[in-house]
């Protein structure tokens, strides 16, 4: 599991390395584009500050929420009770159809891992999305009452560098719903 992950088979990250694998060496990523300076000055209470440029503001047109959002790649982690294993692949494989950014999903009788694209203004606003991704498809998608138990949002430069410079987990498989 990624970072986010619910234990288990970590993917041998900075502390890990399991045999054969270099140890991965952490750099520094520079925010995105308009992130807000923490050393602004008296402006921080203002809404047309710097660090409410990304927000939505009332009013705001649907291009203009368009033109800022920013995808992001998402690892949802969720567990529980044993389900039966084809009641769950119909379940995610329904939630694929209802969620189209969905990428791939990896599942056992008690836990399963989805990757996805979200687009999203920001952090927050992509990882609340997330959060609330397997409540609110929960019924429609007749998905079991599982918790999630770990999430990873970065967005789309941050997930391309990683797997470039080969510290990423990409994906076993390039798309559909998958035994592990």
């Amino acid at each position: 599991m990624g970072s986010g992950g619910s234990g288990g088979s970590g993917s041998g990250g900075a502390g890990g390395g399991g045999e054969g694998r270099a140890r991965a060496v952490l750099t520094s990523i520079p925010g995105g584009a308009g992130a807000p300076d923490p050393h602004a000055g008296a402006d921080h209470d203002r809404a047309d500050a710097p660090e409410h440029a990304g927000r939505v503001q009332p009013g705001s047109s649907a291009a203009e929420i368009g033109q800022r959002a920013r995808i992001w790649h998402v690892v949802l982690n969720v567990a529980g009770r044993v389900t039966p294993l084809p009641q769950l692949k119909q379940g995610l494989e329904q939630l694929a159809h209802e969620h189209p950014p969905f990428l791939t999903a990896r599942y056992a009788a008690d836990h399963a891992e989805i990757r996805y694209w979200e687009q999203a203004d920001d952090l927050q606003d992509a990882a609340a999305l997330a959060l609330r991704l397997w409540g609110e498809h929960r019924v429609t998608a007749q998905l079991p009452p599982w918790e999630v138990v770990g999430l990873e949002v970065v967005d789309r430069p941050t997930y391309h560098k990683r797997i470039a410079e080969g510290y990423g987990e990409p994906p076993a498989f390039l798309g559909g719903v998958h035994p592990y």
